[in-house]
């Protein structure tokens, strides 16, 4: 049985490695965020709208239990799932733990261009965005350090990157290698 739980900053690169190494894992993907969306049938934007930070936090944690139930799994979560209540000490019980660790300048390219999708960056202009990844990345770190793996996440630009940071946590996590499609038709 696989349950991993990818943690780390927004715009570390949990969806992005998530996907395919679920893929070369033979195993199904979640991203706790579309997993609320498709749950409550609206964005994580208008539930924070509607229910606050706090009452979004619930609902993610309620959520993050339901998934972690589940078997053969690759998740990602929030950038701020790990924060709050027994979040981060739940995964660990549950299954693996990875921190993406990116550095501050990768997060400020990602989170950049897409501000307007995460509530928490939409009104920031670029001197604010920068400020608020540092001191809200300082605050977490001492959350996703608990993860019992952590993965520099900076190398997420291209199809090799992001391939070969799946052979990589596939050799971390300590799970057999599955065979390259691409070697069996050789």
């Amino acid at each position: 049985m696989i349950r991993i739980f990818l943690i780390g900053y927004m715009g570390a690169g949990k969806t992005t490695l998530g996907q395919p190494l679920a893929r070369a894992l033979g195993v199904d993907f979640i991203d706790l965020d579309w997993y609320i969306e498709g749950r409550f049938h609206c964005s994580i934007p208008q539930l924070f709208t509607e229910r606050g930070e706090a009452g979004f936090r619930q609902v993610e944690q309620r959520m993050l239990h339901e998934v972690g139930e589940m078997e053969n799994v690759v998740v990602s979560t929030g950038g701020g799932t790990p924060c709050f209540g027994d979040n981060v000490d739940y995964m660990r019980r549950m299954g693996q733990t990875v921190f993406l660790q990116a550095s501050e300048e990768a997060l400020f390219r990602r989170l950049r261009v897409a501000r307007y999708k995460r509530p928490l960056l939409r009104d920031k202009d670029d001197d604010e965005l920068r400020a608020f990844i540092r001191t809200s990345l300082e605050a977490r770190l001492r959350f996703y350090s608990q993860a019992e793996y952590t993965l520099p996440s900076d190398e997420l630009e291209s199809r090799s990157q992001i391939a070969r940071t799946v052979e990589r946590t596939i050799r971390l996590l300590g799970l057999p290698f599955p065979p390259s499609p691409l070697c069996q038709n050789q």
